[in-house]
């Protein structure tokens, strides 16, 4: 058995799934914050040097899975591990968000794609010459139009089952 507690819940201006931002690098004009919880403000020492963090999420709008999805970016059905689609069976979402200033337990972050009220699983921080891969081939999405900056979340995993 694999339990996760959140550690903090992010808070965004996204009040719906629906609108709202396909993906972090879509978001850059969108503030938010994370309060942690006050047991886990230690952990926050040494953070604010970072640009960048990595958010780990519950998606927790979202509730069974479809083992083939029809991506945002996409009309065609593709596996749903080929994907970042929010419904699956486990459901961890991930972002790299800006890091504005961390106060106290809270931390100011910009970039913030995710639903207003998400619980946070973990926080990496984002080191370039760990997690930036630029001459990595990305399967299906390399033959798309890659504009993601105005492609915003329909129903299409809301009403899907």
């Amino acid at each position: 058995m694999i339990t996760f507690n959140p550690i903090g819940v992010i808070y965004s201006p996204h009040e719906e799934r629906e609108g709202a931002p396909i993906q972090s690098a879509a978001a850059s004009e969108f503030e938010g914050k994370i309060e942690i919880l006050p047991q886990y403000k230690e952990a926050l020492d040494d953070l604010d040097g970072f640009e960048r963090i990595i958010l780990l999420y519950h998606f927790h709008l979202s509730d069974g899975y479809n083992l083939k999805v029809k991506p945002f970016l996409d009309n065609v059905k593709r596996g749903l591990f080929a994907t970042r689609a929010p419904r699956r069976p486990n459901q961890i979402g991930i972002s790299i968000v800006k890091l504005l200033k961390v106060e106290d337990n809270t931390i100011y972050i910009k970039g913030v794609d995710v639903v207003n009220g998400t619980p946070l699983i973990d926080i990496k921080p984002y080191v370039p010459i760990f997690d930036a891969f630029t001459d990595s081939q990305s399967g299906w999405f390399d033959n798309i139009d890659k504009n993601v900056d105005f492609v915003r979340a329909d129903k299409r995993f809301v009403d899907e089952m």
